[in-house]
């Protein structure tokens, strides 16, 4: 738009009612989210390659009907744009996704699916497809922890959100197995009585952080010596120091790759060694993942390992911001 045509229509906006202001105003957000889409697409086209041969050279080949630049291939001669060969490829909706995605990831804490929905206009089956598809491109840096790394396990209570196992299992007895378990929520209206300390229904989260503020955190299937050997051996560097509990997978750990091991145990005058080995760092961390996962209600199982690397991948945000 020219700027004397966006003086005018400026000039124009004077006489509006405080409804059509709000009305503007929602209206000037979707079209600079929508924006804001389009030219994070457009970014990635300038600096990729062909997705279809690899070559570099390329001309410019009109517009996507969601406003993207195309372009087109001097060596395959085929048409790409900044979303082709990915998981959003197919997505008309961009400026919605752009809101879900801006959301997962701002300074506060993400709003439900329901209310995305509600706030959007957008179904809220939608709404999780894309917070799916967001979860699959995630994934956390390959970078080894060195120095002082604190090491230690976190729990998630097992989840079958969403599952119709119980009933299924009413309906038809005979054609599926009951549950290994009850409902949760039957504890209480049953009274019988969950069982204390750890058990198969608490999934471990393994965490590791060093001094420098490199973080780690994976389900592991278990807590014995084996999954926490394998777990640990492509993320700590050989110059490192060990701070953890008396684990025995800890310790054989420490004892295969030759490196120092403080013990540190939760009596008081066992929780540090000269000031200086403790695990309050990772201490802290797992009170801050109890934060983030709480509002979710025990996310299902299946999808725990979405929402750690998410967790990972705001913390590593709000780190760089």
């Amino acid at each position: 738009m020219k700027q004397k045509s966006f003086e005018t229509m400026l000039n124009r906006l004077i006489g509006l009612t405080p409804d059509q202001v709000e009305s503007l105003i929602a209206t000037a957000c979707d079209i600079a989210s929508q924006k804001a889409a389009v030219g994070a697409i457009d970014r990635n086209a300038r600096e990729a390659t062909c997705p279809h041969c690899g070559a570099v050279d390329r001309q410019r080949w009109g517009r996507t009907r969601a406003g993207s630049q195309r372009y087109r291939c001097q060596g395959c001669l085929k048409t790409f744009n900044g979303r082709t060969g990915s998981s959003i490829a197919q997505l008309q909706k961009l400026d919605q996704f752009y809101q879900v995605l801006k959301d997962m990831f701002s300074d506060g804490p993400p709003r439900s699916i329901r209310r995305l929905a509600r706030q959007l206009d957008v179904n809220k089956d939608t709404i999780w497809r894309w917070r799916l598809l967001i979860f699959q491109s995630l994934s956390q840096p390959d970078q080894k922890l060195s120095g002082i790394v604190e090491v230690d396990e976190t729990f998630q209570r097992e989840s079958r959100k969403g599952s119709r196992e119980w009933v299924n299992n009413e309906r038809y007895p005979t054609l599926h197995p009951k549950p290994p378990r009850i409902r949760w929520h039957e504890y209480t209206k049953t009274g019988l009585k969950k069982e204390r300390g750890l058990s198969r229904w608490q999934l471990p989260i393994l965490t590791a952080m060093d001094r420098s503020g490199q973080r780690f955190a994976k389900r592991i299937s278990n807590r014995r010596v084996k999954t926490i050997v394998k777990s640990l051996m492509p993320i700590i560097s050989r110059d490192a120091a060990l701070c953890s509990d008396g684990l025995k997978g800890y310790q054989r750990y420490t004892n295969t790759k030759g490196i120092s091991h403080f013990v540190l145990g939760s009596k008081p005058g066992t929780r540090s060694i000269k000031q200086t080995f403790h695990i309050q760092n990772i201490n802290a961390f797992h009170a801050q993942y109890k934060e983030f996962i709480r509002p979710f209600r025990g996310p299902a199982t299946k999808y725990l390992n979405g929402y750690v690397d998410w967790f990972m991948a705001r913390r590593g945000a709000s780190a760089l911001s």
